[in-house]
């Protein structure tokens, strides 16, 4: 699989290293060079600076070729803002975007992009932890 990843937080860089390791072609797009440290020093992927959101970076990243697109940077309106131009512009088939915010997930969510919220996840696993010991 053809994976473009936005973002090269811990988050980002982990998933792409654990997709290269599987044998996926994984670019990582991150605006701050300095990020792409997280990959190690033996990352076989593709790793591209620019603004996730630009569709000639998305280009330059192979967007044009790529199975799916993750968008995990720190930021929810440029998740979003990246996925839907993946999806609508790009055409790209399998598209997710993290979003922190609780409201927005389910706002995006209901507009047809496939969103995971670490917020919510978050707080459902607390609560099941604690009702599980009660």
């Amino acid at each position: 699989m053809n994976v473009v990843i936005l973002g090269c937080g811990r988050v980002g860089a982990h998933l792409a290293r654990t997709l290269a390791e599987e044998g996926h072609q994984v670019t990582v797009i991150d605006q701050d060079s300095s990020s792409f440290a997280r990959l190690g020093g033996v990352f076989p992927g593709r790793m591209v600076v620019g603004i996730g959101i630009d569709e000639d970076v998305l280009r330059q990243a192979g967007i044009e070729q790529a199975d799916a697109f993750v968008a995990v940077t720190n930021w929810d309106n440029t998740n979003v803002m990246a996925a839907q131009v993946a999806r609508e512009i790009f055409g790209v088939r399998r598209v997710i975007s993290r979003v922190y915010d609780p409201g927005r997930e389910e706002i995006y969510r209901n507009l047809g992009l496939e969103t995971i919220c670490p917020t919510l996840w978050g707080v459902n696993r607390i609560r099941d932890i604690l009702v599980g010991q009660m």
